[in-house]
């Protein structure tokens, strides 16, 4: 669910942004008016082709700025918008999401300042590439609009900006420069928008100072700015801003508890605060509860440990509370907790309620929770809950969204005591619940979820036929777990009546379970694809279907799927991952395999296959671990192993029918950890280079771990693969895991 928060939080934040700003200058849109039949001023857009001039426009984004007959209104030019009556430049726009694009920059041209009357001007992922920020651009004096965000320039900042006095907007995030101080920060008294993000103030050690003397400031974000502690001295009153709506002081390591002094002066303004990540320690202040405006409140990753939760109760606002992974189980129970919340009026307005990973204890969740009616997200995930959930606790979250109440322990989980036919009043998105005990029969009022997007309902005690409407929940998911479990029976039912949107880019997780008969064609469409440990059979030849274009991973490990593996793998361009072990596949490995050109994980232990290594291999050369071990694989040891293969770390040819002599190019695989060539029929003296493989695993240490990333259309999945090699029995422990979407 953190993702999640994230992603609202700062929809929240931008969404305050422009609630708060003022648009500067009369523009007229991206383009100038039609009716307007006089072209730009001739000294701006000289201005502005100096400019172009400065930048690397390698896909051609401002194909439309030139000296061409047909361009010389600069007032028509991508990016560029003028005044409709006097034709001067007003708005320099040239951020990535305007001209669909991203520019490089050699520098600013100082031709710039003939811009005069320029209200706006957003150079938004521009790189500059550690550039200097000029310090003509403090002579900008119509400026009402600042945004330097990820344009990466460096050098010194220049106090000029301060000359901006009408600026009410400056985003200087994620640069290289450095500021000595912010004694040029108070001129800007109209100043409402400011965002610091990534800038280095460790040695501004009156920053707060500095805030204060912004009358109009509404929005301010230091996220990750290394601020250093506050000087009690710099906390005191002085001409505070009453405006001030929305701060963002998180991933900062030295601010202290000290800083909810600073911020009481904004107890009748903020109403977004976050200070996550930030190794905050004590008791969470009762001083939060006079923020009477306060709304969303992030306190995540940091060392709170409780303090008196009636605090809480006095912020009648309240629409999200973030207090994920702190140390609220020193002096915190969750029922008396959520007993609070309910018993006072944040019950009215909170949405979102984090208490994960606090290791909190002494209970389960209380049924008034379920008085909570503005509920949209619950997370408790990472606990030591217990007890029992039943109906009542949903009775009134008709607006609930995610549900996250997964355990830190799967011997004291939760349980799930649903009636067969109960229909929730909701419509969940995610819902996460692994370890939760909801069987043993699968719960049917998953039927009633149309929109779920991500489930989990691993080892979750479910121990029953899986049902015939279940898979057509993915129609909208994206991700589905229900390892662990004991779920019977086939695929039989999968038939067309599946659309062709159902199952595209799914992430599905049935392994671990009793699921028998054949796979149908229709997973083939599926992303990452595990159905290990069940007793799935007959022939791999949905491998042949051209939905499969998208798989990245597939697992059909300790199966009893037979046949030869189909000659069909050349449109797998995708697949990173194949574990085919321990099943009962015969014949040759095909030649396609070579055609499988990005896939890093080759398994086909355990099988029947015969014949030699296909030569085809060779072209595979991101693979970085490869076990065909106890097959009746023959033939010599392939030189190319050690020549194309060089970014193996795990290669197992063990218990086969190889014969001749070790290659010395083998002593090529320079990462190499795990090398097997045991229970074969192979001859002649060691090559004396293997003693150069320093990388190689010994007995005693560690077992080497490949994560891997699989890169989707809608995020980054991972995965891990672990090779343990037993010294005495010679066979190999696989052990894998994966992450997924950060939606995000």
């Amino acid at each position: 669910m953190q993702g999640h928060w994230r992603c609202l939080k700062l929809f929240l934040a931008f969404a305050l942004l422009l609630l708060q700003c003022v648009k500067g200058g009369e523009v007229g849109g991206n383009h100038r008016d039609a009716n307007v039949t006089g072209r730009c001023i001739e000294k701006e857009r000289q201005a502005l082709l100096a400019f172009k001039r400065g930048l690397v426009d390698k896909s051609d984004l401002l194909s439309s700025w030139g000296s061409e007959a047909q361009k010389q209104d600069c007032c028509r030019w991508i990016g560029v918008s003028c005044s409709n009556q006097t034709g001067h430049v007003l708005q320099l726009d040239l951020s990535s999401n305007v001209i669909r694009g991203r520019l490089e920059g050699k520098m600013i041209s100082p031709k710039l300042i003939e811009l005069q009357h320029l209200h706006h001007l957003d150079l938004y992922e521009i790189d500059f590439s550690g550039s200097q920020i000029p310090d003509f651009i403090g002579s900008l004096s119509n400026l009402r609009y600042l945004g330097l965000s990820d344009t990466y320039l460096g050098g010194k900042f220049p106090s000029q900006v301060g000359n901006l006095t009408n600026l009410q907007h400056l985003d200087l995030s994620f640069n290289y420069f450095y500021v000595e101080n912010l004694d040029w920060l108070p001129l800007l008294s109209s100043l409402r928008y400011l965002d610091f993000s990534g800038t280095n103030l460790n040695n501004v050690f009156d920053w707060p100072e500095a805030i204060n003397k912004l009358p109009e400031l509404t929005n301010l974000t230091l996220w990750g700015c290394d601020l250093p502690s506050l000087i009690r001295s710099t906390l005191s009153y002085i001409n505070s801003s009453k405006s001030l709506a929305s701060v963002d002081l998180s991933n900062n390591q030295w601010i202290t508890s000290s800083i909810f002094l600073w911020l009481s002066n904004y107890n009748t303004s903020l109403v977004y605060l976050d200070l996550s990540n930030s190794l905050l320690a004590g008791s969470i202040p009762d001083v939060l509860g006079n923020m009477s405006s306060l709304a969303h409140l992030y306190l995540s990753d940091n060392q709170l440990e409780g303090g008196d939760p009636h605090s809480f109760s006095r912020l009648c606002s309240l629409q999200s509370l973030d207090l994920a992974t702190n140390r609220l189980n020193v002096s915190v129970q969750l029922a008396k907790f959520v007993q609070i919340l309910f018993s006072t009026c944040a019950q009215n307005s909170l949405e979102i309620l984090d208490l994960s990973r606090n290791d909190l204890a002494g209970g389960g969740i209380p049924e008034s929770i379920g008085l909570l009616s503005k509920l949209q997200g619950i997370d408790f995930s990472m606990n030591s809950l217990e007890g029992v959930i039943s109906e009542t606790h949903f009775s009134k979250l008709s607006k609930l969204l995610f549900l996250d109440l997964s355990s830190q322990n799967s011997s004291n989980s939760l349980v799930l005591n649903i009636h067969a036919d109960w229909i929730p009043p909701f419509q969940l998105y995610q819902i996460i619940l692994p370890s939760c005990k909801m069987g043993p029969y699968f719960p049917k009022w998953l039927q009633t979820q149309k929109k779920l997007s991500f489930l989990d309902i691993s080892d979750a005690g479910i121990s029953d036929i899986l049902p015939s409407w279940f898979l057509s929940l993915c129609h909208s998911a994206k991700f589905m777990n229900l390892t662990g479990n004991q779920i019977r029976g086939s695929f039989a039912y999968l038939t067309l009546e599946f659309s062709d949107s159902s199952f595209n880019n799914l992430i599905l997780d049935l392994s671990s379970s009793k699921l028998e008969g054949p796979i149908p064609s229709v997973l083939s469409k599926a992303s990452y694809l595990d159905l290990s440990n069940n007793n799935l059979s007959g022939s791999i030849s949905f491998l042949c279907s051209s939905a499969a274009i998208g798989l990245l991973f597939l697992d059909l490990s300790r199966n009893n799927v037979s046949r030869e593996v189909p000659d069909c793998l050349t449109h797998l361009e995708n697949l990173a991952m194949l574990d085919l072990s321990y099943n009962a596949l015969s014949g040759k490995i095909p030649t396609t395999i070579g055609s499988v050109f990005g896939i890093q994980t080759l398994k086909l232990r355990s099988n029947r296959f015969v014949g030699q290594l296909p030569s085809s291999l060779k072209n595979c050369t991101s693979l970085v671990l490869v076990d065909v071990g106890d097959n009746k694989l023959s033939g010599p040891i392939p030189k190319w192993l050690g020549v194309s293969l060089r970014n193996l770390v795990i290669l197992m040819l063990s218990s086969n029918h190889f014969n001749g002599s070790l290659p010395a190019q083998i002593c090529h695989l320079t990462d190499i950890q795990i090398l097997d060539f045991s229970m074969n029929n192979i001859s002649g003296s060691i090559p004396k280079c293997l003693n150069n493989l320093t990388t190689l695993a010994q007995k005693g240490k560690s077992s080497p771990e490949i994560k891997h990333f699989l890169q989707r259309s809608d995020g980054t999945t991972t995965y891990e693969d672990r090779g343990n090699i037993h010294m005495e029995r010679k066979n190999v422990l696989i052990q894998k895991h994966f992450g997924a979407c950060e939606e995000n």
